[in-house]
């Protein structure tokens, strides 16, 4: 079992920035590739982003990439999502899960999720 608890969430302005954190307690992180999504009301859960065991690679989504970079530290068991430029769009519940798998955008290869932190951007 990995448990996995996300912080830094909160509300800004058009343009602001924030930096969210997870942190994973449990079975050995740095096997796990991590990934961060979010869920907008009244919608779907989305790929945001996905980091590499190892931190070498990542993945975003279209709608992020230039904005937000993903980072971990394995020695602190905390993988952090620096997002810049934010837009009244990225509001959202976020989210950090873990994958034995792969950094990949499909949900489904995330065994463990966090609680989610709300990040909400006005305009």
């Amino acid at each position: 079992q990995v448990q996995l608890v996300e912080s830094g969430g909160g509300l800004v302005q058009t343009g602001d920035s924030l930096r969210l954190s997870c942190v994973a307690s449990g079975r050995t992180f740095s096997v796990y590739a991590m990934g961060w999504f979010r869920q907008a009301p009244g919608k779907e859960r989305e790929f945001v982003g996905a980091i590499s065991w190892s931190g070498t690679r990542t993945n975003y989504a279209d709608s992020v990439k230039g904005r937000f970079t993903i980072s971990r530290d394995n020695a602190r068991n905390t993988v952090h999502l620096q997002m810049n430029n934010l837009k009244p769009e990225d509001t959202a519940v976020y989210y950090c899960a873990a994958s034995p798998r792969s950094y990949d955008s499909y949900p489904g290869w995330y065994d463990y999720w966090g609680q989610g932190t709300q990040v909400t951007v006005s305009s």
